[in-house]
């Protein structure tokens, strides 16, 4: 399962979204993530799921790949889908038992919040996987820069968050290697109760945060034996720059909030038992 996070790796190959600014897909994530968080209808969330397909094509990543680091958040989709169908209300009810109440509603919401997380993880992980991590520094940089007239370190905050995203998938690997050889030496992280599995993390945890002060103090030792010294004052081979990509990615984010901000009234008239508010 911890293979299985796309957040944080990057896919190489040649597409329409590989070759946009990076400047470009931050704000663009940003802008997908708040529409989102704005969408209130299944109609709403069709239009971002079709978006995302759009992107997703364009972007020439194997689809398999988006779908099985879904496999990393299942628990948090269980636990959603779950807290929301027995507390959300309703007055068709199936169940009920003390304050938990299984109703009609509560299962269309606890649908819609996990397909809702289910867009959002994918969307961050389009980011990650078209966006090289030096070009994700640069394009986090270049946002940042305006603040720098207020004394904000905008390269350090850029490289501490490329860095982090960067290692996930290392910090991930690291663990499936210690739960093998812990699994070897005859530990067992499946078995007994909760509290036996949360005291069973302690042998992982305690090589895992080593692994990972020895991994930061070794590249703060390579960028010292390097002389890096930040953003100040520094070329860069590959100059960002707006082209015409970025401006069809503009004008399809364009239509794409005006969806959303009409909240699809044009197919509510035709379906309007999707047009439901949650």
């Amino acid at each position: 399962m911890l293979k299985d996070i796309t957040v944080g790796q990057y896919y190489p190959i040649d597409s329409f979204v590989h070759r946009l600014d990076p400047r470009f897909k931050i704000i663009a994530v940003f802008v997908y993530i708040i529409a989102a968080f704005f969408v209130k209808t299944y109609i709403g969330l069709g239009v971002l799921f079709a978006f995302l397909c759009v992107c997703v094509a364009a972007s020439k990543l194997p689809v398999r790949m988006l779908l099985r680091g879904l496999k990393a958040i299942y628990i948090l989709l269980a636990f959603t889908f779950v807290f929301n169908a027995l507390l959300s209300g309703g007055e068709t009810v199936y169940f009920s038992f003390w304050i938990f109440r299984l109703t009609k509603e509560g299962l269309v919401r606890a649908v819609f919040m996990a397909l809702r997380l289910v867009l959002l993880i994918t969307g961050a992980s389009v980011l990650t996987l078209t966006t090289a991590p030096i070009t994700l520094t640069d394009g986090i940089e270049a946002l940042l820069r305006p603040l720098a007239k207020i004394k904000f370190p905008a390269h350090e905050v850029a490289m501490m968050m490329t860095i982090a995203l960067r290692f996930i998938p290392t910090l991930m690997e690291e663990a499936d290697r210690i739960t093998k050889a812990q699994s070897a030496r005859g530990a067992s992280f499946d078995e007994g109760g909760l509290l036996h599995r949360a005291k069973a993390v302690i042998p992982l945890l305690v090589p895992l945060f080593v692994s990972a002060f020895r991994r930061a103090e070794e590249l703060a030792m390579a960028m010292e034996a390097r002389c890096y010294h930040g953003g100040e004052g520094r070329t860069r081979l590959h100059v960002l720059k707006f082209t015409w990509r970025d401006g069809v990615g503009t004008a399809a984010f364009v239509a794409l909030i005006a969806l959303i901000a009409l909240d699809a009234s044009v197919f509510v008239v035709l379906f309007p038992m999707l047009s439901g508010s949650f």
